[in-house]
Parts: C-alpha cells; structure tokens; sequence
C-alpha cells in the first residue's frame, strides 16, 4: 500500500483515530475533530487533558488503562470526553500502544460516539467519574477502591444520577446514556 493510501484510510476512516505522544495529539482524523468538535489542525500539539473536566480526571483516566497497556498493550473501555461547545460525549475507547517499554510515549488511539448527552454536561466531574467506571462495568466497591472513597459514598452518587435521569436502577442509567444518539 502506497503512503497516499495509508493517509487517504487514516482521514476517511469511520471512527476517530488519533496518533498520541506522551498523551499530546500528533495527528487526528477528520472524525475524531468533528467529535470533539475542533478543527484537526487546532488539535494538532493539544493535550488530551482539554477533554477533561479537571486535572484529578485527567490523572485518573490515565492511571486506569496504564496496567493493561504495560502488560497486553491495549486497552479500551467507554468514556465521556468534553466537546469543544461544554457538552460531553460518551465514547468507545480503545489504545494500542507502539512502545511496549514505555506506553504511553507513541500510542494509536480511536474513538467512537456511542451517545452525545447535551444534558451530561450538568454532571459533576465525580458524577462523570462514576459513571465512566459504571460503562465499564465496575461495582460500586471496585469504583469506591479506584476512587479511594467509600463504598456509600459511590452508592449514595449513583443514587443520585439514578434520581434525577428517572430511572430504576445503574443499568438503566448507564444504557440510557448509550442509546441517546443512536
């Protein structure tokens, strides 16, 4: 395959894709912009904490993938990354790293909107947190250990989410939030 190839793929390709050193943006798709809401050429040199509602989130997001990364070299999970407009977008996530020494220096990322909630915005950023790691799976005890709080105080925020969105129970709160842009 010819590079003009390999370029014409990486910008026409369905889903973002992203070529990150040292969690900065080197080169992005045309898709990954229009998720985030930016033009490619402003995201070009950005950090990824402009996706994030605050440091503790960024440093946080970090330290959950970097296991996976230092032993398989991959990692993907669901999360909500800030739009350029305030609102947030929940995302399927998924890393390859090209330095297995050293992850996070070269890695090939893609993301894919699963659901644009203009209403997410009103979440705290540990309401985000919770329910990033509820997209993932995680009870309430792995959330609370991950966060370094209690279990109650994790079931007391889920609690809340689960109030003010009307629904029954976590699930239905976390495939609610999926199925809002589809």
């Amino acid at each position: 395959m010819q590079s003009a190839d390999i370029q014409i793929a990486f910008d026409a390709a369905p889903i973002g894709l992203v070529l990150s050193e040292g969690r900065v943006i080197r080169a992005c798709n045309e898709a990954f912009a229009t998720l985030v809401g930016y033009s490619k050429n402003s995201l070009v040199g950005q950090s990824f904490r402009m996706f994030y509602g605050s440091d503790a989130e960024f440093e946080a997001i970090r330290d959950i993938g970097l296991p996976a990364l230092q032993t398989s070299g991959t990692y993907s999970d669901e999360r909500l990354v800030l739009h350029k407009d305030g609102h947030t977008v929940w995302s399927r996530f998924r890393a390859r790293s090209l330095t297995p020494d050293d992850p996070l220096a070269r890695l090939v990322l893609s993301y894919a909107a699963i659901s644009e909630r203009s209403d997410l915005v009103q979440l705290t950023p540990r309401e985000r947190q919770v329910l990033g790691f509820m997209g993932q799976g995680m009870t309430s005890k792995e959330i609370a250990k991950t966060l370094g709080l209690s279990p109650r105080t994790i079931e007391d925020i889920r609690a809340r989410m689960i109030k003010r969105h009307g629904v029954k129970r976590a699930s239905e709160l976390v495939a609610r939030m999926m199925m809002r842009g589809k």
